[in-house]
């Protein structure tokens, strides 16, 4: 009788560890997670109140996986940016890593990327540097306000304001409608963006074939990915979604979402697979 008691319970203790180990591998969120999001080439598409796109498709898809719930709101860039740095969203989705993200968020790479120099075609002498950029004067540079591919872009930002050559815009199609009026020569964005913005705009379709990109040598390949808030979350939300992120990025599935919404040669030189 005691034995049979003794085998009961060392079974009851044995399911309780698995589901347990059950339970800690796919952790639920305790809460819907606040992610705003801002419209960028095929990565965040908005059309009214939908929101669809290679990053809301994943975070629909964790949805069902993880049993986390993610809340999507429409805020133009910059807001989003100063939102995560306050504490007031979940996840800044998408996001190139960079020194000052770090130290608001724990950072899990899902794509590498990198910002070229882009302009429509012209006969203008090649631009190979960000020094090279800011020692030509004659050259206008619109940039997206929010964006950001580290010291040497920020300091880059620093001095085109300093010699009132910058244009700070909204968002990707703005900046393609100065490219296409002449207010601006060049910008510096990943290809993506630009050619996923503009595909969707009438007011500026026309110039995709027209396209000149130029990578800068001291713009190299980062990586892209997402910012889980260092102080939004509680430390269970937090690791749960850590540990779904960083699944997806083993999986491939974010980089199979770029050739789902681009061709594939528009991909080279701005994104490719971890």
């Amino acid at each position: 009788m005691h034995g049979t008691r003794y085998l009961f319970r060392a079974l009851l203790v044995g399911l309780g560890l698995v589901l347990g180990g059950a339970m800690t591998a796919h952790a639920a969120c305790t809460r819907v997670i606040q992610v705003p999001v801002s419209a960028i080439g095929q990565s965040v598409r908005i059309e009214g109140d939908t929101i669809t796109g290679i990053y809301p498709d994943l975070l629909r898809g964790l949805s069902d996986k993880e049993g986390c719930t993610f809340a999507l709101t429409e805020v133009p860039r910059a807001r989003q940016e100063i939102m995560f740095e306050t504490g007031r969203a979940d996840l800044l989705i998408p996001a190139s890593k960079t020194p000052k993200r770090d130290a608001l968020g724990t950072f899990v790479a899902l794509i590498h990327n990198r910002a070229t120099l882009l302009s429509i075609q012209s006969n203008r002498a090649a631009v190979k540097t960000v020094r090279d950029l800011q020692d030509n004067s004659k050259l206008k540079v619109a940039l997206v306000r929010g964006f950001d591919y580290g010291p040497i872009y920020q300091e880059l930002i620093a001095e085109l304001g300093k010699q009132g050559r910058l244009i700070l815009e909204v968002d990707a199609v703005s900046v393609a409608r100065l490219l296409k009026a002449g207010t601006a020569d060049v910008t510096i964005m990943a290809p993506t963006i630009l050619v996923g913005a503009v595909q969707g705009d009438e007011r500026v379709q026309d110039i995709l074939d027209k396209l000149r990109t130029e990578p800068l040598d001291d713009l190299p390949w980062g990586h892209s990915g997402v910012y889980i808030s260092n102080t939004a979350l509680n430390p269970q939300d937090k690791a749960a979604l850590q540990d779904a992120l960083e699944r997806v990025a083993r999986s491939g599935e974010v980089w199979k979402g770029f050739l789902r919404y681009y061709n594939p040669s528009i991909l080279k030189g701005s994104i490719r697979p971890l």
